[in-house]
């Protein structure tokens, strides 16, 4: 006979997962993965091309580095109303990423929350393929995996592995639903993520991520390390303290320390304005920006065009639309505050970067120059725990999946094909 306390729970948890919704989408979520397609609103992609139309800009001063440019708003803009097709962006994502939705129930402490999550999950044919769990940052989304997915799940031969590859929307992000209650930061995240992985089967499996990727990928390995056989981050932080900089003052520090320092403290005193903004008061920026598409787009293309590498990409206005709208569809404001549980979880302080958990798995990180990771010494990622390898890249940068897929995806086939360093002899039958 099943307990009242556990019907009660499942009662709870159906009516939940019942309630589950991403604004402007036909999206449904239940305790298994369902498939997914997106599909949005027509109308809302009109009001959003109307409200682009009668966007209200800024009077511009001249004034250099203070964000995007007259030409860079003007150019999306007008690209927005006169030739952007969301129809044939749409397909495109469909036809491309094999996506579904489901629900999961980490148990955190003494409770269990259902979670909805959207995700990507493509499959690899061959026998000996690893479980990866592809983790996007803001602002970026799953999309950072598509320009590496296809590679990872079939690679050219069988000299490198080959993965099966999950790469969820972390929730407020994409079509995950945005949580409905202040609290769910990288550490519920983490505990989530490695539902999904149990759920779709995957006891055992490998990370990669960068941006809040990286971060999340830190806590995660730490929390289930039974779970979590080895890592690869392209978004390693290690706060200098009070002794490097000591060093640095009395002329002490290597090269690569110098190079970092000044990269880590020219973000934070002057490119981090959003992060302070979304750190501390995210709901007073989300009021503008939920009302104005343009506005979000042309606030997360202020860090996109700071943190690539200009001889390898430069944005289009698709691109920068697309990006822009896989938060504004169901609203900005989740993805936008999770800075502000990152810092509650402890990652973030105050304009610096905090401390984040000591990762006892093994691990590899990759920089890339134009990332503020980059140049960081191995010894100093050491500080944050059992890293093993440093790939240092001459290109590339924040958004090193979509920029410089072929410089990331050999760092994975690397440093995950090499079974004994990283722990993937695990998946050896």
């Amino acid at each position: 006979m099943i307990a009242l306390s556990t019907i009660t729970l499942l009662s709870v948890l159906c009516t939940a997962v019942d309630a589950f919704s991403v604004p402007n989408v036909n999206a449904t979520f239940s305790k298994s993965p369902k498939p997914f397609e997106i599909r949005v609103d027509r109308n809302f992609i009109e009001d959003t091309r109307l409200r682009v139309a009668h966007a209200r800009a800024p009077v511009f001063m001249g004034a250099i580095g203070e964000g995007p440019s007259p030409e860079n708003y003007t150019n999306v803009r007008d690209y927005w109303v006169n030739e952007y097709d969301w129809n044939t962006t749409e397909s495109s994502i469909n036809r491309k990423l094999k996506q579904f939705t489901t629900v999961v129930a980490p148990i955190i402490g003494n409770s269990s929350n259902p979670v909805p999550l959207h995700f990507v999950h493509h499959r690899s044919s061959r026998d000996d393929a690893i479980p990866l769990l592809f983790i996007h940052g803001w602002p970026g989304s799953f999309l950072e995996v598509s320009n590496i997915i296809d590679d990872l799940t079939n690679p050219p031969n069988r000299s490198v592995p080959a993965f099966h590859v999950v790469a969820p929307s972390i929730p407020g992000f994409g079509f995950s639903p945005a949580p409905q209650r202040p609290g769910f930061g990288p550490v519920e995240t983490s505990h989530a993520f490695n539902a999904l992985m149990n759920q779709l089967g995957y006891q055992k499996y490998v990370i990669q991520g960068g941006d809040f990727g990286g971060v999340i990928l830190r806590f995660q390995a730490h929390l289930f390390p039974k779970n979590v056989v080895s890592v690869l981050s392209n978004f390693w932080i290690i706060q200098p303290g009070e002794n490097d900089i000591r060093r640095l003052a009395e002329g002490l520090s290597t090269p690569d320390e110098v190079a970092y320092i000044n990269i880590l403290e020219t973000y934070i005193n002057q490119a981090s304005g959003y992060r302070v903004m979304q750190e501390t008061q995210p709901l007073t920026a989300a009021f503008a920006m939920s009302d104005s598409p343009l506005g979000y787009a042309m606030w997360i293309f202020a860090l996109m065009n700071e943190v690539i590498d200009p001889t390898v990409k430069s944005w289009t206005p698709e691109e920068i639309i697309t990006w822009s709208m896989m938060y504004y569809i169901q609203g900005p404001y989740g993805g936008m505050r999770f800075y502000k549980e990152v810092a509650n979880d402890g990652a973030l302080e105050a304009a610096d970067f905090g401390t984040l958990p000591l990762v006892e798995v093994p691990a590899a990180i990759s920089q890339f120059p134009y990332d503020i990771t980059y140049r960081m010494p191995l010894e100093w990622a050491k500080r944050g725990g059992n890293v093993i390898r440093r790939n240092v890249h001459s290109h590339g940068g924040h958004f090193a999946a979509y920029e410089v897929p072929h410089l990331l995806l050999q760092d994975i086939w690397d440093w995950f094909g090499d079974e004994e360093t990283s722990g993937t002899k695990a998946f050896i039958n």
